[in-house]
């Protein structure tokens, strides 16, 4: 009888981590549509060199932006700049239901000096952080 009233917490620990998956796929979809990380289906970006390949990402959901989104949020977490090869599936399910798969290259390209978006975006972030720090600290 016991385990049917702990179930409070679970749900809590549930919703939580649905909250930051949410976050992490705003902030996902947001660089990407701001075009600071390409996806192409071309085995390289027009324009850029590839310095370093990653290896493969890929991501499964009833969802295609929960697919894609997904993919390229495990590709920024390996810390690449771009995806090519990119290529994606959907299978139908007999009860009419589609199940969608994204998968690409995860490539980071050649530091360009003169280009302040060559560094990955995740260490654009903590540059950028380095500098408030730094400026606040300044100013006091």
């Amino acid at each position: 009888m016991f385990f049917l009233l702990g179930g409070q917490e679970k749900k809590a620990r549930k919703a939580e981590k649905q909250a930051r998956v949410s976050d992490a796929t705003a902030r996902i979809r947001e660089v990407f549509l701001a075009g600071r990380f390409p996806v192409v289906t071309t085995h390289q970006v027009e324009g850029r060199r590839i310095a370093k390949v990653l290896g493969l990402v890929c991501c499964r959901g009833f969802d295609s932006e929960e697919a894609f989104f997904g993919m390229a949020a495990r590709a920024m977490n390996k810390g690449a700049q771009a995806i090519v090869g990119y290529n994606e599936n959907v299978a139908f399910h007999p009860d009419g239901s589609k199940y969608f798969s994204c998968f690409g290259t995860a490539v980071m390209f050649e530091y360009d000096p003169a280009d302040p978006e060559a560094l990955p975006i995740m260490l654009q972030h903590k540059f950028r952080a380095q500098e408030q720090l730094s400026a606040l600290n300044e100013v006091i």
